[in-house]
């Protein structure tokens, strides 16, 4: 059995390793090749933490296992960071655990890849200003991996501890563009992107908010009771999303589909927009909103990667199990 450590996790892949992963098991669960297993994530009634784990398999790359994990919002108190994760690979043909891999890094590389790979997909040509909700540790590694995607000229941001978006002011720096802290009507108003990154419970961001055209990726939902953006916002894009299973009962979709004001029918995989099969955006004043919920695939297609490239670099560590 193959150990990859969290610690060898940075210096194996990119943002563009994770991308491409990511990128091609959409396209696999599109084409039904890919499946996800039920989701288990429920408070485990200690250290306010959250525990689950995800699963599926790949018939197209054989990729087999599940991510187990979860979050603990007092550790970085601790320096630690909250999302706290393991990812388990098993052989398709004998079931024998064949690598554990580090998920912290894994966890939030895959997911800043799916939400770039819907602004490649569904955002505006000509999009110039990106708005960022939320300033926790995920959210740089978001805002990297979405520059990437669009020739930004301008960053928004808005937290509700102000005093954190240092962190995105720091990405922006790096790149050269400009950074403001502005409340939720200028950044709505302004954005022509928006990446909402939050743990919220309640929704922050409103659809009187947002102008016509916008690309929202909503990357923070994935537990039941989660919001980040008001259901009628929902209801009033084209919802783009990972797996509609899940965008139905832990994702951002389930609010306005619990009020009646969304179907399940109405929402497209981001698989069929990549594949073809599907137009993505069809106007440039259609409000399109893609709700990553986070799929225990990409964990496994972006821990695959990373098992590959630390065996080709000798630093695997093989055990007999």
């Amino acid at each position: 059995m193959i150990i990859v450590p969290e610690r060898e996790i940075a210096g194996l892949l990119t943002l563009s390793d994770c991308f491409s992963a990511v990128e091609k098991v959409f396209a696999s669960m599109a084409n039904r090749s890919a499946n996800n297993f039920p989701v288990v994530r429920e408070a485990i009634g200690h250290a306010e933490a959250l525990y689950g784990f995800k699963s599926g398999f790949d018939r197209e790359s054989l990729a087999l296992g599940l991510k187990s994990g979860g979050f603990w919002p007092g550790n970085m108190a601790k320096g630690l960071t909250n999302h706290q994760s393991t990812v388990f690979l098993f052989d398709a043909d004998t079931g024998r655990c064949r690598a554990v891999v580090g998920g912290n890094l894994l966890t939030a590389l895959r997911t800043a890849a799916a939400s770039a790979i819907s602004i490649k997909y569904l955002a505006r040509k000509d999009a110039k200003v990106l708005g960022m909700i939320g300033a926790g540790h995920q959210s740089a590694f978001q805002l990297r991996a979405a520059l990437d995607q669009r020739g930004f000229e301008r960053i928004l941001g808005w937290n509700l501890h102000p005093e954190m978006l240092g962190r995105l002011e720091t990405v922006a720096q790096e790149r050269g563009l400009p950074f403001e802290a502005v409340d939720l009507d200028q950044l709505g108003a302004e954005s022509d992107v928006i990446i909402t990154i939050t743990s919220s419970f309640a929704p922050i961001l409103k659809a009187s908010q947002v102008k016509p055209g916008t690309h929202l990726a909503c990357m923070g939902t994935d537990t039941k009771g989660k919001q980040e953006v008001e259901a009628e916002l929902v209801a009033a894009a084209t919802i783009f999303t990972d797996e509609v299973a899940q965008s139905v009962t832990i994702g951002e979709a389930q609010h306005a589909v619990a009020e009646g004001l969304l179907t399940e029918q109405a929402i497209v995989e981001i698989g069929a927009v990549i594949n073809g099969t599907h137009p993505g955006r069809t106007s440039a004043q259609e409000i399109t909103l893609f709700d990553g919920t986070g799929v225990g695939l990409q964990d496994l297609a972006v821990a695959s990667a990373a098992v590959e490239r630390a065996t080709e670099k000798g630093i695997a560590i093989d055990i007999d199990f």
